[in-house]
């Protein structure tokens, strides 16, 4: 019996929650840390939207759209964050 696509989708979410778990032990620099943590935030949004908001079935619009509005919080996120380590 394979793993069907949503155990792949969970098994992944989890890696990504442990490793963000991880960053801020392994990581000095802070503003690399808050990218590295963002980058995986918008990883499991992206992994969520497709797989488990079933928007892999959507139609090519539709996932371009979220999938651009996922990277644009995450963008405005970090460019806080930069903001605010360089001030």
């Amino acid at each position: 019996m394979s793993p069907d696509r949503l155990d792949i989708a969970w098994l992944t979410l989890i890696g990504l929650a442990l490793a963000t778990l991880l960053v801020p032990s392994l990581v000095s620099r802070p503003l690399f840390a808050n990218a590295l943590l963002l980058t995986f935030a918008a990883l499991k949004g992206r992994r969520i939207v497709l797989d488990f908001l079933d928007l892999r079935a959507a139609p090519a619009l539709w996932r371009g759209l979220v999938s651009a509005w996922v990277v644009i919080v995450v963008l405005f996120a970090w460019l806080a964050s930069a903001i605010i380590a360089l001030i």
